[in-house]
């Protein structure tokens, strides 16, 4: 009994962090507001290493529209525009000596499609992983009938592992609903 609940602790577990690694993903997504998640990624030179942008600089949205970066140190300003321009965020940053500003553009109907169509596939790749998981832990509980767990105690374990998969991917699907309508959104 002690091993069909470890097994079912370690599946939610699984399934928990898949949610979370969506949520994250989705949280990239530039979906034509200002976000400062899509600077996550970005790293600059600082005193000869490579650190996250949020470590040299504040980064606020004074609205939807507009992303604002001030870095700590004055000298920082070049090097953070400079990182800005060869990271993959794909908006041309602007300095005014002060702060740099980064003007979201709206999203044109033919690039909100291809996000949505991006989500999508972040959502099937979480739904495979929720799968892949159900699917470990069923042969595992599968193991321990052989290994003489009561058959009913099996079938039982089997389907709370059914009905923890039916609850992610719900989540899932409720997750990628309003991404999508985030995207949608004008």
């Amino acid at each position: 009994m002690a091993e069909i609940s470890k097994i079912k602790k370690e599946t939610e577990e699984k399934m928990g962090m898949t949610i979370e690694f969506l949520d994250e993903t989705f949280s990239r997504i530039r979906a034509g507001r200002a976000n400062t998640h899509i600077l996550d990624g970005v790293h600059v030179e600082y005193y000869g290493s490579l650190v996250p942008l949020s470590n040299v600089a504040t980064i606020t949205t004074p609205d939807a529209k507009t992303i604002l970066i001030q870095p700590w140190e004055k000298s920082m300003l070049k090097v953070v525009e400079k990182a800005l321009i060869n990271s993959d965020v794909g908006i041309m940053p602007e300095n005014n000596g002060e702060v740099i500003r980064l003007n979201i553009p709206p999203l044109t109907e033919e690039r909100r499609k291809a996000l949505v169509k991006q989500t999508k596939q972040e959502a099937e790749d979480a739904k495979i992983s929720i799968r892949n998981a159900r699917r470990e832990a069923i042969e595992d509980i599968k193991k321990e009938v052989k290994n003489g767990l009561a058959e009913d105690v099996g079938k039982d374990a089997e389907e709370d592992i059914q009905r923890l998969h039916d609850k992610y991917i719900k989540k899932i699907d409720e997750m990628f609903a309003a991404k999508e309508k985030e995207i949608l959104t004008i």
